[in-house]
């Protein structure tokens, strides 16, 4: 069974001793068993973001995408570990070019994310997110560090050029995403 203490414990004593691989393997373990998951923290009714644990060493969210929600490239500038435990979740991955006067960056490849997959994010990553199916996506995110004391960058989705990360675009992003799933 599934029980959100000990997989925060289980996260904590991963990172503690083996950083990112460590935590890779809590988070596949539990997204292998979707049911356990769905059991410990019900089934997702509305996109947002739960945070089910904080401190400087770590950060742990239920994180529930809405049917075809996509969320602004952006950076987290500290490792990350995604495993999807209901729907899918579809990663863009960018880079800077070297020699970029104009500070766009440009699309360098793609993963899709389905149920019982995990996916580890080095800190350097910079990715995009969608949820191409039209029910709400449930993954567990586990970043290795305080993901709210850390400053982080997006990049306009017209223009791909880079700006201060805004949190509270993200949370409008969520909100957006219940009235329309609302109103279906």
């Amino acid at each position: 069974m599934f029980d959100t203490e000990r997989f925060i414990a289980d996260c904590c004593m991963a990172g503690a001793s083996s950083g990112l691989c460590g935590v890779l393997e809590v988070v596949s373990r539990a997204v292998s068993n979707p049911a356990e998951i769905l059991a410990a923290l019900g089934e997702p009714r509305r996109a947002g973001v739960q945070v089910l644990y904080r401190s400087t060493a770590l950060t742990v969210f239920n994180l529930i995408w809405g049917p075809q929600m996509c969320q602004l490239p952006h950076d987290h500038r500290m490792w990350a570990v995604i495993g999807i435990y209901t729907g899918r979740e579809d990663n863009i991955f960018w880079r800077r070019p070297t020699g970029n006067p104009n500070g766009r960056i440009e699309a360098a490849g793609a993963k899709a994310l389905s149920e019982r997959e995990a996916v580890p994010l080095g800190p350097e990553i910079i990715h995009s997110v969608i949820n191409p199916v039209s029910r709400l996506t449930g993954a567990i995110h586990v970043y290795g560090g305080d993901f709210f004391a850390v400053s982080h960058s997006q990049w306009d989705p017209e223009h791909l050029v880079e700006e201060p990360y805004d949190v509270n675009r993200l949370l409008a992003l969520f909100e957006e995403s219940n009235r329309l799933h609302a109103s279906t």
